[in-house]
């Protein structure tokens, strides 16, 4: 195959044949039911091709982009986990967060990172210093909240803020104190981990900006 191409590209005096080739090899209808593969093959292709001005899209249609002129640069462009997040919508502060981390495809502390925004925008809401379970517990407690989901005058609307502060305890301790006590060589986070990980902390930070602070 190699060879078949390299002896098409001298012919033809251009690359255009090659390009044609992936675009056919990564091709849709290829991988039905299979988009994590999709992706994962798309963003190894990109991360090649950004140094030479091109990337192919969802579409698997060659399209001309900016060219990479360092690794980091193109390794960036290519980001399938980054690129997943963005089309899920995922929370602007999350990427900030763990920008650096996504970048390197380093699941473990993008996830631990992530974690660590969502209590840090508590405490930059409410001014309460505390973490962990005890942060919560300060913030979301029904007779004195400082954050409130909704008016808490029902009971519904008052086993939605426990609800809540029970979703934050159980994300912090499952991921924050997990990564931050254990060697990343025993507490392996893969790719699917990670999405899901980072798709649940996005859905608490948007009811955290819609909380109410209450004085």
């Amino acid at each position: 195959m190699l060879f078949a191409l390299s002896t098409r590209q001298k012919r033809d005096s251009c690359g255009n044949n090659v390009i044609a080739f992936l675009c056919a090899l990564i091709h849709p209808s290829r991988f039905a039911g299979r988009i994590p593969e999709f992706e994962a093959f798309r963003a190894s292709i990109n991360y090649q091709l950004a140094f030479i001005g091109i990337s192919i899209n969802e579409k698997a249609e060659a399209v001309p982009i900016s060219a990479a002129s360092t690794i980091s640069e193109a390794h960036e462009r290519a980001n399938e986990l980054r690129s997943e997040l963005q089309h899920r919508a995922v929370h602007p502060d999350i990427l900030a967060f763990c920008s650096a981390e996504l970048l390197q495809d380093n699941y473990f502390h993008c996830v631990l990172e992530a974690t660590k925004s969502a209590a840090q925008k508590i405490r930059d809401r409410t001014g309460i210093e505390a973490d962990g379970s005890g942060l919560v517990d300060q913030v979301f407690s029904i007779n004195s909240p400082r954050l409130a989901l909704n008016t808490l005058q029902t009971e519904s609307e008052q086993s939605e803020q426990k609800g809540f502060a029970n979703l934050l305890k159980g994300v912090f301790g499952t991921f924050r104190n997990v990564t931050a006590h254990s060697p990343k060589i025993h507490w392996a986070v893969n790719r699917t981990d990670a999405m899901y990980a980072l798709t649940m902390l996005s859905y608490i930070h948007r009811r955290l900006d819609e909380a109410v602070l209450v004085r």
